[in-house]
């Protein structure tokens, strides 16, 4: 908005402002991606906080902090009259973020039917888009508002916080947390309450007090844990799956998208009515996502939604080469059109599958005593790759301009491959016997093989 550049990126409006400049580099302003990218680095701290207090307070608690968080970001960033204050509420927000990005998940993943996981777990994701499309729409019409339509668009970010905060005191903790944490009598009544008055939750308890039993027994160390031989499938896909999420290009398209299409020539109007757009499609994918998932698979989704980002980050990358790279000025209003189609469609392929499945895949894989520590390393990464990538891509688009959605192109690849290659489909196993997919994969069976010739040689001695 150019009222919130005004107030606090003057420098910026000045430089949008002048005849000539080059079209990739207007918006090369370090304080103002800092901005953007503080969000992320509060993430990634406090999500790592919030594995290690989890075992304390329960999935339930967490949330309740995040929320509260939430709110008090909200309020400083409406409020801020100086850039310092913009970061700081960014960085509550981001604090608020970590901590509910690593128990919602989480949360649904523990408390969800094995045969419908994968919709309750995409569902945190489809709010998420919610969520960004009524930011959208907010920011479409606060933009109209002139000097202090901005503070309107960050202060209603508190509605949602209310929202989270108030609905986290209807719900139970999960019966994992209520057995690790020592409430071992509420879970049956929380199971029932759960699935229902007349269903059978005696074969489902029996599982999670098992399970609970084996995390108690190795109760302490579990980043350590993550790091040895018996979890080292664990580790990979935790690892590899927000590393590529990040390295998909669309973290930077979605919080850029504005700024990509004012690159590209249309106004600041029409530049947020493109991203309202862009989220409507999203949710629809998201949406059509969470229906799918549990039928389809995980992988298959995976697998589509990568060559669908590639074919159409490849196309933006060539038209912007060819009518906005070489020359300085507006590219003509039929390719900017079509690159903002182009992004709409990535957008779709995204939201259909690594959107919602960099949530699903690491909230589910993990044994119960490494649960927390490892989707908080995920959660983590993911945070700590978009603080990064956030940070630097504005100063990369200045300065590689159209060969930037290449180097995106090149890791979409890279990831098709490795899912194709390394991912186990979980569809429809039961969260608590998910080690079985492991020991029928072609190339992770070796590794438990190993573990149990290991353990059996042990138990002989």
């Amino acid at each position: 908005m150019e009222s919130f550049l005004s107030e606090f990126f003057p420098e910026v409006l000045s430089e949008m402002k002048k005849e000539k400049h080059d079209v990739y580099c207007k918006y090369d302003n370090q304080w103002l991606t800092a901005f953007t990218s503080s969000l992320y680095i509060a993430g990634m701290l406090s999500s790592l906080l919030a594995s290690h207090m989890t075992r304390m307070v329960g999935r339930q608690g967490i949330m309740l902090i995040g929320g509260a968080l939430f709110l008090a970001g909200s309020i400083v960033n409406a409020a801020a009259v100086s850039i310092a204050m913009l970061i700081i509420g960014r960085m509550l927000l981001g604090f608020g973020l970590g901590f509910t990005s690593q128990a919602a998940p989480v949360y649904l993943s523990e408390s969800a039917p094995a045969r419908w996981r994968g919709a309750f777990t995409s569902a945190y994701n489809a709010f998420i888009v919610i969520g960004i499309l009524f930011a959208t729409v907010t920011n479409y019409f606060t933009d109209r508002i002139p000097v202090w339509g901005w503070r309107v668009s960050l202060g209603l970010a508190a509605i949602p916080s209310v929202v989270i905060v108030a609905g986290a005191f209807f719900v139970s903790d999960t019966p994992s947390s209520l057995v690790l944490r020592g409430y071992p009598h509420r879970v049956r009544a929380t199971l029932q309450h759960i699935r229902g008055p007349h269903a059978d939750v005696d074969a489902e308890f029996k599982d999670i007090v098992l399970a609970a039993d084996q995390a108690h027994k190795n109760d302490k160390g579990a980043f350590k844990r993550l790091f040895s031989k018996q979890y080292r499938q664990y580790l990979v896909i935790g690892v590899a799956i927000p590393v590529f999420y990040g390295f998909t290009g669309m973290v930077v398209i979605a919080m850029f998208s504005p700024l990509l299409f004012r690159t590209v020539g249309f106004s600041s109007q029409n530049a947020i009515l493109g991203s309202v757009i862009n989220s409507a499609i999203n949710l629809v994918a998201t949406l059509l996502s969470s229906f799918v998932m549990d039928r389809i698979g995980r992988k298959f989704l995976f697998i589509f939604g990568g060559l669908g980002m590639m074919i159409c980050e490849v196309a933006i990358s060539w038209i912007m080469a060819d009518h906005l790279g070489k020359q300085e000025g507006i590219m003509p209003g039929n390719y900017a059109t079509s690159v903002l189609v182009l992004i709409w469609m990535c957008t779709f392929s995204f939201g259909l599958s690594w959107a919602p499945l960099r949530y699903v895949v690491p909230s589910e894989i993990y044994p119960v005593e490494v649960r927390s520590a490892g989707q908080a390393m995920s959660i983590s990464i993911t945070f700590c790759i978009s603080f990064l990538e956030l940070q630097v891509f504005i100063a990369l688009l200045c300065t590689m301009k159209y060969v930037v959605f290449l180097l995106f192109v090149i890791c979409l690849l890279a990831m098709t491959i490795f899912v194709v290659m390394f991912l186990p489909e979980t569809k429809g196993v039961p969260i608590e016997s998910m080690g079985s997919v492991w020991a029928q994969h072609w190339f992770w069976r070796r590794f438990t093989m190993n573990v149990k010739q290991e353990s059996q040689t042990l138990l002989v001695k």
